[in-house]
Parts: structure tokens; C-alpha cells; sequence
């Protein structure tokens, strides 16, 4: 039986009430299906930095789900609008909503935004999780590239295999780049989404350093990196070929000695993910990108990353 849902955007005064649904969201999943809900901690307070990065890059887009008699938020789901597609980023439902049409409305009204924008509609989705997967398949959505979730445990003295080439070249882009490298995104992958990368280099939400690495003939690859003490991930990124990805890497992983971060290696870059494994990369999850609608045909090594969501 449905629950009785009222859709509206999500506020900021709303931003206790989503850390703590998500927290407790993926706790409840991790635990039931895989037994990993410790992995996610005992607070929600880590979770507070989701909705202040989606918010100040997309105010007032987020679409919150709430019981229409008691207004207990029930549901969220971040969208982002961007020059070339709409993104979808985490969707979240309570564990007692689940079941009852809730993740559903949501992305209806997603689905409704990007077809009234004439733009596809872009997600990237755990493959552990059917229950989501069946519904965005049920909602149109068509898997194209699959990912593998990989982490590395750095040593505090860094890295023990050689640097790669190029990692020495590798420097912090510029405050004044970032059309530069939507531009870049744009010739290899096809989408570009020139904000969010204004807003890494900005850097007034979150904590973030963009790598570029370029050569005489111009950009080969850059790479956006965490360094949030609550989220430590690296993406979104694009690499022209596996020799820059590896550039990237390396210099993201040695800026982050005695920490463990996570990133995403689609699955058909077989040498670069060799190579991670002989770095001690282990993999954590899969994950896969999907669209409704066109998606173009991209060139390439791509880091999608959960924030924001990346497609």
C-alpha cells in the first residue's frame, strides 16, 4: 500500500533531517543485504556535508519526499541540472517508506524535469542493489558503463611502487579554469557541466583539490579530490588515456599519505586497473552509469563520484 506522499524541494532547514535519513538509509540497506552496516559509522553527522554541497551547487533542485499529514521527510533525491543532461544524484528513502512508492515519485518527477528540459536523464547506481536497479530500468533507464569501486590504503611515507610517468607534472589547476575543463570533459565524454567545476575550485563547500596534468599540445587529464576528513574520494575526473590516469592517480593518492580513498575505474580500463593492484588497490563495489535517453559516445577514462553525483 502506498504512503500518502507530498513532493517539494528540499531546504535548508531541512539539512539535520536529510544527514540523518541518509545515515540511516544505508545503514538499514548495508546491514540487511550484506551485513556492512557498520561501515557507515554510528553518526549522521558526516552526512550533513550531502545536502550542503548539492545545495549550494543547485539551490532549491533537491526533491524531498514527505508524509503529506505528518510532514516527516520520507525520501530524498538530488538532481542536477547541467548544460548537456540532467544528473541524478543519491536517492535515499527511510527504511519504514520502503515499499511504498516513494523512491518511484521521486524519480518521476526527475524524469519529468529532464523531459521538459529535452535534455536525457543521468545516473550512476550500485549494482548490489536491485531494488534500485529494476526501478530505473523500469523507468527507461539503459546501463552503458560499469565501474569498479576501488580503494587504496596509502602509507604515511606513500606509495611503495615507482611513480609514473608524468605524476611529476601533474599540478592544482587554477582558479580560472574551470571552462577549461568542462571543455575537455566535453571533447572526450560529450556532457559539461562548467558550474561544478567552478564550484571545486571556489572551494567554499567541502574541502577540494582539481589535479591537472597537460603536456605542449594542451589539457591531457584532471582529476577532483576530496579531502573532506568525512568523505574521501576522488572524482569526477577525465583522462585522455591509462598513462594520465595513472599520473593523476598517483599524485591524488600521495596528497592523501596515511588515509584510504575510494574511487571508481570503469571496468573496460584493464591496464590502469592492473596497475592499481599493484599499488594494493582492492575493490569495494561495483557500481553502473545509466541513462534515459541519448548518451554519447565517450573517449577515454572517466571518475564519476557520489558528490555530487557525476553521470
Amino acid at each position: 500500500m502506498k504512503k500518502n506522499v507530498l513532493l517539494n524541494r528540499l531546504l535548508p532547514v531541512d539539512h539535520e533531517a536529510t544527514a540523518q535519513l541518509l545515515h540511516r538509509s544505508l545503514v538499514h540497506w548495508y546491514q540487511t543485504h550484506l551485513n556492512l552496516g557498520a561501515r557507515y559509522g554510528t553518526s549522521h553527522e558526516p552526512f550533513l556535508l550531502f545536502p550542503q554541497v548539492y545545495e549550494a551547487l543547485d539551490p532549491g533542485q533537491a526533491i524531498a519526499a514527505r508524509d503529506a499529514e505528518r510532514k516527516e521527510l520520507l525520501g530524498v533525491c538530488f538532481v542536477h541540472p547541467r548544460e548537456t543532461h540532467v544528473s541524478v544524484g543519491i536517492v535515499a528513502i527511510a527504511p519504514d517508506a520502503a515499499a511504498h512508492g516513494v523512491a518511484r515519485a521521486m524519480m518521476e518527477q526527475a524524469v519529468e524535469l529532464a523531459r521538459s528540459s529535452h535534455k536525457p536523464l543521468r545516473l550512476v547506481s550500485s549494482l548490489l542493489n536491485l531494488d534500485s536497479f529494476s526501478l530505473y530500468s523500469r523507468l527507461g533507464f539503459v546501463p552503458h558503463t560499469m565501474y569498479q569501486d576501488m580503494t587504496v590504503e596509502v602509507p604515511a611515507a606513500g606509495l611503495a611502487a615507482h611513480m609514473p610517468p608524468g605524476a611529476d607534472r601533474v599540478r592544482e589547476a587554477r582558479p580560472d579554469e574551470a571552462a577549461r575543463l568542462a571543455d575537455f570533459e566535453w571533447e572526450l565524454q560529450g556532457i559539461r557541466r562548467e558550474q561544478d567545476y567552478a564550484f571545486f575550485l571556489r572551494n567554499d563547500v567541502g574541502s577540494w583539490k582539481v589535479w591537472v596534468l597537460e603536456s605542449a599540445a594542451g589539457l591531457d587529464g584532471f582529476l577532483v579530490a576530496s579531502h573532506h576528513p568525512t568523505f574521501g574520494m576522488f572524482g569526477p575526473g577525465v583522462a585522455r588515456d591509462a598513462e594520465t590516469a595513472e599520473a593523476l592517480l598517483w599524485r591524488a593518492l600521495d596528497a592523501r599519505r596515511g588515509q584510504s580513498p575510494l574511487f571508481l575505474v570503469q571496468c573496460s580500463a584493464t591496464d590502469l586497473i592492473h596497475t592499481l593492484y599493484g599499488w594494493g588497490a582492492r575493490n569495494a563495489e561495483l557500481h553502473v552509469a545509466q541513462a534515459r535517453g541519448p548518451f554519447p559516445e565517450a573517449r577515454g577514462i572517466a571518475f564519476p563520484t557520489f558528490l555530487p553525483e557525476s553521470a
